[in-house]
């Protein structure tokens, strides 16, 4: 029971934590923070947050596999999450939101590769009404649902970001079948904020931000981003040791919801009950893949 009890919490934690970390990157960025400095140091003070309780970990014992998946998470990752906040920087988050219903797409075709996880028909329905949702939430946009669409730099970022988050998903699994979820974690933070510094740092106007980003008035939101990114990362490795990859995706997806609420919220974002619907549609085609099992 109280197994149980744990599982559904650490979904409805998942499902809350992500779209409100996405509101606290989309405020930064609007307030002038750098997309990838925005990145960079989540990273940063989530890998200094892991120091104490990485003392206790015996890191020689851990086998070669954990290290080489743990280099692929940490690229996978810090490109996903750059690209993110790239794309909240010039998009609504009430439309990139729901896009990310197609996570669970994606990360049930890698898991079908990677981890020998299949899908029966029901997983083939949900993908068809996650596609057919969101003719509805990018029916909202000037471009509607087609192919000039994908034009928009906003759009574009999400769809990278999704396809890079999609695959670290299914690494990160490979890494927590090596170890556990804490060090999973901690190495997610670790290699995330070497690739993160890699990929930052080369710009100049990069390397003179970073110092201009500690200051009073953004402090307050890195921490919620921080405590924001740090639980919704722990509570999806801890359901990624429980349920395959796709399920626990197509879970997840019930953020979509709060992200619609939050983008009308925050940021007076419109055509809410026309994305609303689509949202809902995508969610039930995530259901029925959580069915494959």
């Amino acid at each position: 029971m109280l197994f149980t009890i744990l599982i559904y919490l650490a979904v409805l934690l998942r499902i809350l934590s992500n779209p409100f970390a996405n509101v606290f990157q989309k405020q930064l960025t609007s307030a002038g923070s750098l997309p990838l400095l925005v990145n960079f140091i989540t990273y940063f003070l989530l890998s200094l947050l892991c120091i104490i309780p990485a003392v206790g970990v015996n890191w020689l014992s851990l086998p070669l596999g954990f290290w080489g998946y743990s280099v692929l998470v940490g690229l996978f990752g810090a490109l996903g999450n750059g690209f993110l906040v790239r794309a909240l920087q010039r998009g609504d988050l009430s439309v990139l939101g729901p896009i990310n219903a197609y996570k669970s797409v994606v990360g049930l075709l890698a898991g079908m590769v990677l981890l020998r996880e299949f899908p029966n028909g029901w997983g083939v329905l949900g993908i068809a009404l996650i596609i057919g949702g969101s003719y509805f939430v990018l029916g909202t946009t000037e471009e509607k649902f087609s192919w000039r669409l994908l034009k928009q730099p906003s759009i574009q970022f999400r769809l990278w970001a999704m396809v890079f988050a999609a695959v670290e998903a299914v690494f990160i699994k490979k890494t927590i079948l090596y170890s556990s979820p804490t060090v999973s974690f901690i190495s997610w933070c670790w290699f995330g904020a070497l690739f993160s510094a890699m990929v930052t740092f080369w710009s100049p106007a990069h390397r003179l931000g970073f110092k201009q980003e500690f200051i009073r008035s953004k402090l307050k939101r890195y921490a919620l981003l921080v405590f924001c990114i740090g639980l919704m990362q722990f509570t999806t490795n801890y359901v990624f040791e429980q349920m395959p990859v796709g399920y626990a995706l197509s879970l997840f997806q019930l953020s979509t919801l709060v992200s619609i609420g939050l983008g009308y919220k925050f940021f007076q974002e419109t055509d809410i009950l026309k994305k609303t619907m689509g949202a809902l549609i995508m969610v039930a085609g995530s259901v029925l893949i959580i069915l494959l099992k």
